[in-house]
């Protein structure tokens, strides 16, 4: 950047009493000139404004849509509010004068801040405190304001920066469309297109997925971006289009190529004047960038910018990264030209373009012209999913794969994009009620008549996909082009045009007059769009047309995310499969198992084939053993998987899904299944980056030929079910305390003074909310000991709960009352819980006794063996404070001697354990949810009569000694302490032997 940046930003963040609101306004003009922003002198200017009172006002600079009011000071909460009822009169005047959407920002040159109006009045939207070195900052946040910059690469930092969730073009764009939706969301369209938005998600999410308006916002403010770039790839200039057309995809249709921008959930913007308004706005602000040269990654890093990481995690929204599609494409597909290939979970379309560009790379050696490689790859790869959002990002990757010199070159014919909206589980298993007579039906079903409309179309014309398409949109679009309660038009020279046979043009006819009706009636809006996408999949599954090869990467939806209605449906479908674990396995299933056999079912030809990315425990945990058989009960009608070796890539680090992921390869052979072998292909090596490409990934990754180890059952160890996990004791505040001191007065003997213990890790309401203090009897204040307390051979730094509990358990009320301190501090807490809880109905004594964690420890045992939930090392250690409890954080049991007591925590600190039980854990960042996945392993219970199990204990009772010399720091991490000790540990003799026989007894 120009030294006269530097020196100009340099003025504008140092605080000078001296300097006038002149000089500041005459440098931030200097700083937006000088700034890579292509301005001209003539870009800025000022503009004098008639006020309604008749004096005359200034606004201070003006750039493009943008009005900046400058001051000298802005620290003063006066002079800020002044500043911004002035600024809103200035921007409301110039979008009423423009018919544009204007923005305003308020700055003193050090603090910068935008706003957009609603309803006449300024809501701030983002904001900037600068200091020395920050003129990076300033630079990218008002090119997101201004939008005056073009030519930028889309790069993935550049789209992070200039468009992701937190910066200022954003948080713009957000806050705009939030305000049209609310003012609109009344709308009938608007109430029909965010409703079946919803329907659609529950299916596919299931409780993971949050029905609010926030979502449908960003997923229309992302679907919306998608669509304009869509335009920009092809070299079209999407700020010169009209917003109708530019959604509504009137280029696509004019350039032939169809099903890649169509009317949708997400297209309600365009129907209101201040909603077209926007998008011509959000089209202005997406040309700066050159999307000419974008590559497919960018749509991944344009969703996963602008829908936040904890969003994403609820959804179960992880893409499949480039290196892995690209190698499990190019083991699934081994004749490109000749094979059909569904992607039936196709997300953003990563497997789509590696299939696509896999194919024309064929097409091209085996000299196929423009033309013919285009239609054969539209009918040899394909793509569906259930997500709207997922479906528009994998139709623009679908173009970008085939490639913009392709699309341009006069040779190609009409283009249709097969990757289609649908329900691929097909859970109510009713796709062939669908048939009847030949024909295709389909219940335009709104809730708006007690006898749903039927829009019927003749089963031939699905054959050719584009014709029924190009057919199906021509209806859509001449329905609703009339006017209503016209007469319905001919379609006679649709039907020539499209070559539709005499004998189907009477149904065809009758589907166009409901349209028309349903159009009359205001009811057409997309039902258009359903029909293409909800024929196709329900097509695919016919037996005549199924594919060669499945590819993808399945929904991993856990069983207990999944809604009440789909927990159902999916025990149903795994139990006629053979697929169904039941008893404790049953919350550990998730979908991919019986996504991947269903698929199979509906969409694969009997010996086609498949490769799909699944979680690593369809390779060897017990809940996915009826898939591991490949036979898959009646249901299936004889359909059989003949698998092959899978590849294990737990061990590719960093992780690259939020579960350990597998492949799994195979063929349909109905009537001759083989079950998965042992024999695997082990991944192992550290990735440049997780998205790496496949080039990058080739070099960094060793694969190599090993067996897998299966668990039999569950719970090799007796042990498993002596193990319980303490209860949560949430909200924090509530239970978790420290003394406070007391008054001059003092207090009587046998109570304590206590007030709550506040964490930064509280959540929300609870966090905002005031903590409790009082005078509680000492009885009802105990120690307790969660996942921080606990460090290998030794428990330490207990900290205090008061609980409603006995010396047998949990008080009933009437016991409490007997109580007064307890019984004040209770009465306070619950309150504080009925008014601010979630709605799941709990009272605060059923939330700390939830599967009755609290009540299962009284009466409190002599001796505890307790050890860490998660962590990357196991540790174990003894309790033995008859008045302490277990919280959340640990798993505990009881045992018969402190010798047993010692044997146990020998193993389960042996550094050996952990990585046995590493294999078969879950992760986050690492495998660390230990749970009781460790007593997967066959560890015996202990036999005072069995040497080696004597000689572990007293190796452990010399471990605990070596811990307890151990000096603790309490500034100290405790993550750090464990790795002290257990260093300390494993320097000494004793712990050398007590890995050696931990190995030989339970490796």
């Amino acid at each position: 950047m120009p030294t006269s940046l530097h020196d100009t930003f340099s003025r504008l963040v140092t605080r000078d009493n001296r300097r006038t609101e002149a000089e500041i306004q005459a440098d931030v003009r200097q700083f937006i000139l000088d700034a890579p922003f292509e301005l001209e002198e003539d870009d800025l200017s000022l503009v004098q404004l008639e006020s309604q009172l008749g004096d005359r006002r200034r606004i201070d600079v003006e750039v493009g849509a943008t009005v900046i009011e400058v001051k000298r000071d802005l620290r003063s909460e006066r002079v800020r509010r002044d500043a911004e009822v002035q600024l809103a009169g200035y921007v409301g005047l110039r979008a009423d004068q423009t018919g544009l959407r204007y923005v305003g920002i308020l700055t003193d040159g050090t603090g910068w801040y935008c706003y957009h109006l609603v309803d006449q009045e300024l809501r701030q939207v983002s904001d900037l405190s600068l200091e020395a070195g920050d003129i990076e900052r300033l630079v990218v946040w008002l090119e997101g304001v201004l939008a005056t910059t073009h030519g930028l690469v889309p790069t993935a930092d550049a789209i992070e920066a200039r468009l992701g969730s937190t910066s200022s073009a954003y948080l713009l764009d957000r806050a705009t469309i939030s305000a049209i939706y609310q003012r609109n969301r009344h709308e009938p369209s608007v109430i029909m297109k965010r409703t079946l938005w919803a329907r659609l998600l529950t299916s596919a999410l299931g409780t993971q997925f949050d029905d609010s308006d926030d979502l449908f916002i960003e997923h229309t403010l992302l679907v919306n971006s998608a669509e304009i770039i869509a335009h920009a790839v092809l070299g079209l200039h999407p700020e010169t289009i009209t917003p109708v057309a530019l959604l509504g995809g009137e280029r696509f249709d004019e350039s032939g190529i169809y099903g890649v921008v169509e009317p949708d959930f997400f297209d309600w913007v365009v129907e209101i004047e201040e909603g077209r308004v926007f998008v011509r706005t959000l089209s202005r602000r997406l040309a700066r960038f050159d999307w000419s040269a974008v590559e497919q990654d960018v749509l991944k890093v344009l969703y996963e910018s602008i829908i936040g990481a904890e969003t994403r995690k609820r959804l179960g929204e992880y893409y499949t990264p480039d290196w892995l599609a690209h190698i499990v494409i190019e083991a699934s597909i081994s004749e490109p030209l000749t094979q059909r290939v569904l992607d039936a979970a196709c997300g953003s379309g990563t497997f789509l373009f590696h299939a696509i560009r896999r194919y024309v790379a064929a097409a091209e050696d085996a000299g196929m012209t423009v033309s013919e490689q285009i239609n054969g790859v539209t009918r040899h790869v394909i793509g569906m999913d259930l997500h709207p959002v997922a479906v528009t990002l994998a139709r623009v990757t679908y173009l970008l794969a085939i490639g913009r010199d392709r699309l341009i070159n006069p040779e190609r014919s009409t283009i249709q994009i097969p990757v289609y909206l649908g329900d691929s589980l097909q859970w109510q298993e009713q796709s062939r009620d669908l048939w009847s007579a030949g024909n295709l039906t389909i219940h335009a079903d709104d809730n708006r008549e007690l006898v749903p409309s039927e829009l019927r179309f003749p089963d031939a014309l699905l054959d050719d996909a584009a014709r029924f398409d190009e057919l199906v949109n021509e209806l859509a679009n001449r329905a609703a082009n009339r006017r209503p309660g016209s007469a319905i038009p001919s379609l006679n020279s649709v039907f020539q045009r499209l070559a539709v046979p005499q004998q189907h043009r009477a149904v065809v006819e009758g589907t166009f007059r409901t349209m028309c009706r349903l159009h009359d009636e205001g009811r057409d809006h997309i039902w258009g769009y359903y029909v293409r996408n909800l024929a196709r999949p329900m097509w695919l599954a016919r037996e005549a047309n199924r594919v060669d090869v499945l590819v993808g990467n399945p929904p991993w939806l856990a069983y207990r995310n999944m809604t009440d209605d789909m927990q159902l449906a999916f025990r149903r479908m795994s139990e006629a499969r053979g697929l169904w674990a039941g008893g404790e396995l049953a919350t550990q299933q998730d979908l991919a198992g019986l996504f991947a056999v269903r698929a199979c079912e509906l969409y694969l030809r009997n010996g086609g084939s498949f490769g799909l990315v699944l979680p690593n425990t369809a390779i060897d945990r017990d809940h996915y053993a009826g898939f591991r058989s490949g036979r898959f009960g009646d249901a299936t009608v004889g359909m059989a998987i003949a698998f092959s070796s899978p590849w294990d890539l737990r061990r590719i680090r960093p992780h690259f899904f939020p579960r350990a992921s597998s492949v799994v390869f195979g063929v349909r052979a109905d009537g001759r299944p083989r079950s998965m072998p042992e024999e695997a292909e082990i991944w192992t090596g550290r990735l440049p980056a997780p998205n790496a490409h496949w080039e990058q990934a080739s070099i960094a990754l060793v694969r190599t030929g090993g067996r897998l180890r299966r668990n039999g059952t569950l719970s090799r160890s007796p042990y498993a079910a002596a193990f319980s996990q303490g209860p949560n004791f949430s909200p924090h505040f509530m239970f978790n305390v420290e003394h406070q001191p007391t008054t001059t007065l003092g207090i009587p003997a046998g109570r304590t003074a206590i007030r709550s213990c506040r964490s930064i890790h509280e959540k929300r309401p609870w966090r905002s909310l005031d903590g409790l203090s009082g005078v509680v009897e000492s009885e009802f204040v105990r120690p307790s000991y969660n996942g921080d307390s606990v460090f290998p051979y030794r428990a330490a730094g207990s900290t205090l709960v008061v609980l409603p509990c006995g010396r047998n358990g949990p008080l009933s009320e009437d016991q409490i009352e007997l109580s007064p301190g307890l019984h004040q501090w209770w009465n306070r807490a619950k309150a504080l819980w009925e008014e601010n809880k979630s709605t799941d109905g709990m009272s605060l004594m059923q939330r700390i006794n939830y599967q009755s964690g609290l009540a299962k420890q009284f009466p409190i045992p002599e001796i505890k063996v307790v050890y860490n939930r998660a962590g990357m090392h196991l540790v174990a250690a003894k309790i033995t404070d008859r008045r302490a409890v277990i919280a959340n954080g640990l798993y505990w049991a009881s045992v018969r001697t402190g010798t047993e007591a010692d044997f146990l925590c020998t193993i389960l600190n042996a550094p050996v354990t952990t990585d046995l039980a590493r294999p078969l854990m879950s992760y986050g960042k690492d495998e660390r949810d230990i749970h009781k996945h460790v007593w997967e392993l066959p560890i015996p219970p202990f036999d005072e009569t069995n040497p080696v199990h004597v000689r572990l204990a007293e190796l452990g009772a010399a471990a605990e000694q070596i811990a307890a010399s151990f000096a603790i720091d309490p500034n100290l991490h405790f993550a750090a302490t464990r790795r002290h000790i257990r260093q300390l540990i494993e320097a000494t003799p004793e712990g050398r032997e007590i890995n050696d026989l931990v190995y030989e007894l339970i490796s």
